[in-house]
């Protein structure tokens, strides 16, 4: 267990006031955690402190080589005012793989889930009284050593910083308009696909941008390698109901391992639905759709929990789904999700982790 020292800010910040108006990672809290890492030490000097601006020198590894990881989770208050967090430790592990790959220290996951629920427990004024928004965490890791030859650093700093958020779609709940990516490409076979750094944003900006230009919300993107089969949205996992059964793309190396993902697919193992997580062709679906099979699309995360999507565009042609509206299968899966996150519903599966009192 971690011994983490807490310094509380002498000059806290105005909350927002209108919690309908918070948007999606705009506003910081009071504090920060920090942890700092070097070879003769591990990770050490655990410490909760307010929330500043970081002092690096110009030639940061992290700067030049984008040796980064990060995670995102949520913070919720339940209508009897008590705080709880949403399969933490999942996050935990996922950072784990991260760090694996881009070459930096593992920190144990039960430190990461008393690492995040320390500050919340200390910011927890922050967490939002209002239905659907939550109090978003943001731990990431940077490699912090000076030098401008490409090397693993040696010494690194893990931060977690927290945003009172509101819904991450303009469009809430609404359906929306997906651009399938067949130019760019999000990940390739052996690359960081998986991994939840930095780079695999950054390399995604450009499709996002142009889709935006055409009026769609986000990229869908197919496979690096034949450019045919469906991977993952932006920001999001995403299925496929086709003809009753439920189609994801599997977690091979090149898909975010996505913690709504995971629970989405075990809630849909539990009500009855083969879910198959494999190969599935951008044509096989557009083909779904013009035979009235494809039934339901929808994203997961952990910003937008679950998104319907009303029409896909690939090429020349547009698939429209659910007549615009959101399916039965993605309002039951929202409904429980956000249910047992809020603690609207009771938690059967053993995934909430209690933080304190509000």
């Amino acid at each position: 267990m971690l011994d983490i020292k807490i310094t509380r800010t002498t000059a806290p910040k105005a909350k927002p006031a209108d919690e309908s108006k918070l948007g999606f990672g705009k506003k910081f809290s009071d504090h920060m955690f920090l942890m700092d890492y070097d070879r003769q030490n591990g990770w050490h000097d655990p410490r909760v402190v307010p929330y500043a601006n970081f002092t690096l020198d110009p030639a940061c590894v992290v700067f030049h080589y984008a040796q980064e990881i990060f995670e995102g989770l949520k913070a919720y208050r339940t209508a009897d005012n008590k705080i709880q967090l949403f399969r933490p430790e999942c996050n935990g592990a996922r950072m784990q793989d991260s760090c694996d790959r881009l070459c930096m220290p593992r920190i144990p996951v039960e430190d990461f889930v008393q690492a995040c629920k320390t500050l919340v427990e200390v910011d927890k004024d922050w967490v939002p009284h209002t239905d659907g928004a939550s109090l978003y965490l943001r731990p990431f890791i940077i490699a912090t050593d000076v030098g401008l030859g490409v090397h693993a650093s040696p010494t690194y700093t893990f931060c977690i910083i927290a945003s009172p958020s509101g819904a991450y779609y303009a469009e809430g709940i609404n359906p929306v308009r997906i651009y399938v990516e067949d130019e760019y490409i999000r990940a390739a076979p052996g690359l960081t696909g998986f991994a939840k750094c930095g780079g695999n944003y950054a390399a995604s900006i450009k499709a996002g941008e142009m889709a935006e230009e055409l009026g769609y919300a986000q990229v869908l993107w197919l496979d690096g390698v034949e450019r045919k089969y469906v991977e993952e949205v932006g920001s999001m996992n995403i299925f496929f109901k086709i003809d009753g059964k439920v189609y994801t793309a599997a977690c091979v190396g090149t898909v975010l391992p996505g913690v709504t993902r995971r629970s989405c697919i075990e809630l849909c193992k539990d009500w009855g639905y083969e879910v198959v997580e494999g190969k599935l062709a951008i044509a096989d679906i557009m083909k779904a759709s013009k035979e009235g099979k494809l039934e339901e699309v929808f994203g997961t995360g952990t910003a937008a929990v679950i998104s319907p999507v009303k029409e896909l565009k690939w090429e020349n042609e547009v698939a429209h789904i659910s007549d615009g509206k959101i399916g039965p299968l993605t309002q039951k899966l929202y409904d429980t999700m956000t249910g047992i996150q809020w603690g609207k519903i009771a938690d059967t599966k053993g995934w909430i982790v209690p933080v304190c009192n509000g």
